[in-house]
């Protein structure tokens, strides 16, 4: 899905415009992830803040990426939670930390280390009847790629990418770069790829598919990672995929104005093991995700108040 700056900052101010009044604390206006793991971070944050702190904050959907940072630099964003480093074409010229401008503020990081890749079930790879046992790393995809061709691919095989366009994996690219006879191909949303990967696991049919951890589909589904390169300018898109430190970020002047949000945001941690549970909540079990972040709160006050500003 993508927008233009232009859409974006319309939808925005039309979301600020018909705003409820602040509370005592202020109104504050959060980015909300379009994935569960980084929705059910700011989702703590947001009802810490409502809760606890009398503020009232206006959650604002919109896509990751280049868009979004605008908003933050802009003020039109207060502030976002889980930023993936490798996943950012802009903070390079915006977070000082990168190299950048400071016209986008780090705040600390969220503690969710991310790791994405390819994948493939372990029945590919494994058993005697495995049909592509050396399917071990990028070096061995195109030894197997006859394996994944379907009539939407042609002579390629398929490779389920990233779901959203938005996220500038570039799978293409990278599938270009590492000489690779494949094709990505992008269903759209979340829920539709981890739909087809667990239809395609139940019928035991071949596949190759993007996925990140932490996530409940390794709980889901026996997935066997295939090794891709160390990052390097001739084999990667701009956007690597490093292990990624994940980190809170914030509009300057909005930190400076609200340090009781800031040190809030900065001594925020989660886990990918405080994280994968609610994600399987609310994605598999089916639960609203407010009322899983709620329960959360109540069986970990002893956590979420050691961030409480001073």
């Amino acid at each position: 899905m993508k927008q233009t700056l232009t859409s974006v900052a319309g939808a925005l101010a039309l979301a600020i415009t018909v705003s409820t009044p602040a509370s005592a604390g202020g109104l504050v206006n959060s980015a909300v992830n379009d994935w569960t793991g980084g929705a059910v971070m700011c989702e703590i944050v947001h009802q810490i803040l409502e809760n606890e702190m009398d503020f009232k904050v206006k959650r604002i959907v919109m896509p990751s990426g280049p868009g979004r940072d605008e908003a933050i630099r802009a003020g039109d964003l207060d502030y976002g939670c889980e930023l993936w480093p490798s996943y950012s074409t802009t903070i390079q010229k915006y977070v000082t930390e990168f190299g950048g401008d400071g016209s986008m503020l780090k705040v600390a990081d969220a503690g969710v280390i991310g790791v994405s890749s390819y994948y493939v079930p372990r029945y590919m790879v494994e058993g005697d009847n495995a049909p592509a046992p050396d399917l071990k790393s990028w070096e061995n995809m195109n030894q197997y790629a006859d394996l994944f061709k379907t009539l939407e691919t042609g002579d390629k095989g398929r490779l389920l990418g990233c779901p959203a366009a938005s996220w500038q994996c570039e799978d293409n690219k990278r599938m270009e770069l590492l000489g690779l006879n494949y094709e990505a191909v992008e269903l759209g949303s979340e829920a539709a790829h981890w739909a087809e990967m667990q239809a395609a696991y139940k019928r035991q049919e071949p596949f190759i598919a993007y996925a990140w951890e932490p996530h409940w589909i390794h709980a889901a589904l026996d997935l066997v990672k295939v090794e891709l390169p160390a990052h390097s300018d001739d084999k990667w898109p701009a956007t690597g995929w490093a292990e990624d430190v994940t980190f809170n970020y914030a509009n300057p002047e909005f930190a400076e104005k609200n340090p009781e949000v800031i040190e809030l945001l900065n001594n925020f941690r989660l886990t990918n093991e405080m994280q994968a549970p609610m994600i399987l909540e609310v994605d598999v079990d089916g639960k609203d995700m407010e009322e899983v972040v709620a329960a959360w709160l109540d069986n970990n006050e002893d956590t979420w108040k050691a961030w409480m500003p001073k």
